[in-house]
């Protein structure tokens, strides 16, 4: 028999008629139900805020479902600070806290209203599927409330499930586990498509949400991979990403998001360029740092400063390895430092910016001894 061999590896599974059919009837059954809602996201780059509040609202749908759920029985306003609650839990919930006259009540009246959106988020899912993503602390409350329809006694029953939660002080984790188990029941897969690092403020924070989200696949984009080899030791890497990150303002990322110590370069930059205005290398000023505001004269120092190591780097690079055929953008052996003038593909162009204090014309890829300390790293021998 041609499928005997396939057969027999599936009797391991199910050994009779009656689990064939049990796991055919599973199947089919699922295959009835709505497709989970995937999103796809590109070109993240760092803008945290927005990102983070697509997912936690799922892009709407949140609201969407509350309406549906909710329009006629409570207000505008109502139905605004339940999607709040779900998408911000625990600043809402402290705010409640000041607010409310009675936070408990107030407690389960939401517990109420969010087990109503959680049923309806969980409906296109099989009952297995919902309980594998249900918080370990609540896991067996929320399957219960899920399942509140039927019998006389079970309006009683529930009712005192949401009783005892707010009575025993568990109302505030208990709506937090609610608000996360909608967000994640409505977005079933997650699409991450290329360039989460650079120009936006706080990459960091998006990963760390990406890292506990619970099903999501990510194709990394070029400045990802430059931050790959950063975290790995390239130097080229390291001074691009930094280069990039004071290009853009990003202190916060850099030094609280991963604690990257730029004293080193801001005293450098300071003594290298102290008589130089850097104005050519200003940042954009797209978002304010929160933790670690730079005076933006120094920012451009520091700016000029890295970017003028990474060119170095970049040509040593180049130089030692004639088959990229990068030649073309080794571009600081193509300066004219007397004129002032780079040559690009054969055509001369005047420079913005003729202070190189770092730069020897004769050897223009060396690093000074500052420098590759900074870098961590020494001059080369010649």
């Amino acid at each position: 028999m041609a499928d005997g061999h396939y057969l027999k590896l599936l009797a391991k599974q199910y050994p009779n008629p009656q689990a064939a059919a049990s796991e055919i009837i599973n199947l089919k059954a699922i295959m009835s139900l709505p497709k989970g809602t995937e999103y796809f996201f590109s070109d993240l780059h760092g803008e945290q805020a927005a990102f983070l509040f697509q997912l936690k609202s799922a892009s709407g749908i949140v609201r969407k479902k509350i309406d549906e759920l909710f329009e006629q029985s409570i207000s505008e306003d109502e139905r605004s600070e339940l999607a709040k609650l779900i998408y911000y839990p625990e600043p809402e919930l402290a705010k409640a806290k000041q607010e409310q006259k009675s936070y408990g009540d107030w407690c389960r009246i939401m517990i109420y209203r969010l087990v109503e959106v959680c049923k309806e988020a969980a409906s296109k899912y099989t009952r297995s599927k919902v309980r594998k993503k249900l918080p370990k602390n609540f896991a067996y409350i929320i399957d219960e409330l899920l399942h509140a329809d039927g019998g006389k006694n079970k309006p009683h029953y529930h009712s005192e499930i949401i009783h005892s939660i707010v009575q025993t002080g568990m109302a505030t984790e208990f709506i937090k586990a609610v608000c996360t188990l909608i967000q994640q029941l409505l977005i079933d897969r997650l699409h991450i498509i290329g360039d989460i690092y650079d120009r936006g403020p706080r990459a960091d924070l998006i990963m760390d949400a990406l890292m506990g989200f619970h099903d999501v696949d990510i194709q990394w984009g070029n400045h990802d991979i430059s931050w790959m080899g950063a975290a790995a030791g390239n130097l080229v890497c390291i001074a691009n990403v930094l280069r990039l990150g004071i290009s853009y303002n990003t202190f916060d990322l850099l030094e609280d998001g991963y604690g990257i110590n730029l004293r080193p370069l801001s005293v450098f930059a300071g003594k290298a360029y102290g008589g130089d205005s850097c104005r050519i290398f200003t940042p954009h000023i797209l978002d304010k740092n929160k933790y670690d505001p730079i005076d933006i004269q120094l920012a451009s120092k520091m700016h000029k400063a890295i970017a003028v190591i990474q060119f170095k780097l970049e040509g040593q690079i180049i130089k030692k390895h004639p088959e990229y055929k990068m030649d073309g953008r080794n571009l600081l052996e193509k300066v004219d430092f007397s004129k002032g003038t780079v040559s690009v593909n054969g055509t001369d162009y005047l420079m913005r910016d003729t202070n190189f204090p770092t730069i020897d014309p004769k050897d223009p890829l060396r690093l000074t001894r500052d420098e590759a300390e900074m870098m961590m790293s020494t001059p080369e021998k010649k």
